[in-house]
């Protein structure tokens, strides 16, 4: 372990708490940040080195040159695949099976600068953006804790930009269902937007966010958004096979699971769950 360094920390949401007690037990935290300050402030503080973890905002040069060795992010993928603002839930969106946490000297760019280390781990088959983030938020502790030990003979890599993709910050239409679309993609979807926004549809019964749910391999051709029983249950029809709500929750109700809603809503097979754009409020 190198000496105790003063820690110039940025973050705000839960991701960052266990990297900023990690820090806590092994450096110096000269201040914790949650707005940028004018440069001179930060340079006044005297830090060794910035980490930023989820803070949410762009960070100007000066700001981020403020500590004598600069500044490190930790970013919650395998950079440079996923850059911005959601790494996690488009990992999960687009059907990764593998994602994993950086560290990297900071820059004026999004997520762009030089990388010093990085760790993978599996995405479970069935594991939400809030499973995996809490897991990665563990393991970017660690990867940060190392990474500051090694700071001295860490060489940076840089990224392979032509290789980036983007996570955008998600909206809510993100979690807009298409039932064109196949079953196992739309489970992708329902597991990303959870816990934010859901995956949604609009019923007979009105909105419905899918918290939690399975694809079926169905052979049969049905209207894809159609309700069609299944060796399960009832199941919606997607363009390849069918998606089997787990868990859901109906406009201003608490959530519940698939078999309680449908007794409640009292929905027989053929009933039929509208494509994305009619989930939009009706006038």
């Amino acid at each position: 372990m190198t000496n105790r360094l003063k820690v110039l920390f940025y973050g705000t949401p839960a991701f960052a708490l266990p990297t900023f007690e990690a820090v806590l037990r092994h450096h110096d935290v000269v201040a914790v940040v949650t707005q940028p300050d004018r440069p001179a402030h930060l340079r006044a503080l005297g830090a060794d080195v910035g980490v930023v973890v989820a803070f949410g905002q762009i960070l100007p040069q000066a700001v981020l040159d403020a500590p004598r060795r600069g500044s490190i992010n930790v970013h919650g993928s395998l950079l440079p695949r996923y850059r911005g603002a959601a790494p996690i839930q488009w990992a999960i969106m687009r059907g990764e099976t593998v994602t994993g946490i950086t560290t990297f000297q900071m820059d004026a760019g999004m997520d762009t600068g030089p990388m010093l280390r990085s760790e993978a781990i599996a995405i479970g088959a069935a594991e939400t953006a809030g499973e995996l983030a809490a897991r990665l938020a563990t393991l970017g502790a660690e990867v940060l804790i190392d990474t500051l030990a090694q700071l001295d003979t860490l060489t940076p890599t840089p990224q392979r930009h032509e290789d980036a993709t983007l996570a955008p910050r998600l909206k809510r239409t993100d979690g807009y269902l298409d039932w064109t679309r196949p079953a196992r993609e739309l489970v992708n979807i329902v597991r990303g937007c959870n816990p934010w926004p859901g995956g949604l549809a609009r019923g007979p019964a009105g909105v419905l966010t899918i918290w939690r749910a399975t694809a079926l391999d169905d052979g049969r051709t049905l209207a894809p958004g159609t309700l069609a029983a299944s060796e399960s249950g009832l199941a919606i029809a997607t363009s390849k096979g069918a998606l089997q709500p787990v868990e859901v929750q109906p406009e201003n109700r608490r959530a519940m699971s698939w078999s309680d809603y449908l007794r409640g809503a009292r929905l027989q097979a053929g009933a039929v769950f509208v494509m994305r754009d009619a989930v939009r409020p009706e006038p």
